[in-house]
């Protein structure tokens, strides 16, 4: 089945692409730490010591012993029933920085695809997004969103939608399925300061966040 191209946000995609640069910046000074510290090592003492202490590093880097989850309260002056739309939508306004560093969004089969190149183009990976939306107790939406890479569950995001004082708040609740290595650890921070501004180009306040990691 031929897949189908979707334009993204563009306040949002911009957000997304600064926060992008930066990350890979933040990258490449990991990186550099964790060489630095091996030939530091190599230069006091010798080049078994270096390999070991480079080994070590490695593994605490990239063990995954941490998991990140949380909530986000929104609120906007949109009415309930477009909020809902963009949240079922091929382009969430809470995974902008998923679909805003994506190569392309694509529709295939009714699923929305983020392929993502990184490291020069050597290796990629394919977020996909599967959402269902039901009918609260009260009268409100619940848009649920379950997050694959590779066809591995990645994160899931439940988002609670209604109407409150003439505005529409959306309750966030989401939890990685995965555990990272420390090495994500300031990607993560980063990533909790561009988050916020992506949203906010969408027309949506963000009211309180609820961010944590935890092993």
């Amino acid at each position: 089945m031929p897949s189908t191209t979707i334009e993204q946000p563009e306040d949002a995609l911009r957000v997304a692409k600064r926060y992008l640069r930066r990350e890979r910046l933040l990258f490449g000074l990991v990186i550099v730490i964790v060489v630095s510290l091996s030939l530091l090592t190599y230069v006091t003492t010798s080049l078994l010591p270096a390999v070991v202490v480079a080994a070590v590093l490695v593994v605490i880097a990239r063990a995954p012993i941490l998991q990140s989850k949380g909530t986000v309260r929104l609120q906007t002056d949109t009415e309930l029933e477009a909020v809902v739309n963009a949240f079922s939508g091929p382009t969430p306004p809470v995974l902008a920085l998923q679909w805003g560093v994506a190569d392309e969004v694509t529709i295939e089969a009714g699923i929305p695809i983020y392929p993502t190149s990184y490291l020069l183009g050597l290796r990629s990976a394919e977020p996909s997004v599967h959402t269902r939306t039901v009918t609260t107790p009260n009268g409100g939406q619940q848009v649920e969103l379950e997050i694959l890479v590779n066809d591995k569950p990645w994160a899931t995001y439940t988002a609670r939608i209604s109407d409150a004082d003439e505005h529409t708040t959306i309750d966030v609740e989401y939890a990685s399925n995965r555990r990272f290595g420390l090495r994500r650890l300031p990607q993560q921070l980063l990533a909790k300061r561009y988050r916020d501004a992506a949203i906010m180009a969408q027309g949506y306040t963000v009211v309180e966040r609820d961010a944590h990691f935890g092993l």
